[in-house]
């Protein structure tokens, strides 16, 4: 028998936050913005659910294509193929 799984089956640890960064959203972290090139690392922010990706993106690294709303088109290398993703500002994390 297969069990059912929704996206974030099996990511208990992946959505934990740490201790110290527990408790509400930062602003500025909430309103970053963003140019096109510029490289962001995928990292969830657990307790905002929109705007986020699949399970198997968190950690990657890729490239802001364009703006589009909200959100922002993020190109990534997924073992040899070129995905594009959506992803909330406050999933995303500058490079440097």
């Amino acid at each position: 028998m297969n069990r059912i799984r929704g996206m974030r089956g099996k990511s208990r640890y992946k959505l934990r936050k740490g201790i110290k960064e527990r408790g509400k959203i930062s602003i500025s972290r909430f309103m970053q913005e963003f140019e096109s090139g510029q490289k962001v690392h995928l990292i969830w922010e657990p307790s905002y659910h929109k705007g986020i990706y699949h399970t198997r993106f968190h950690g990657k690294t890729g490239t802001i294509k364009a703006a589009r709303g909200k959100c922002y088109e993020v190109i990534i290398n997924d073992e040899g193929k070129e995905k594009m993703i959506l992803v909330h500002p406050v999933h995303l994390k500058a490079e440097g």
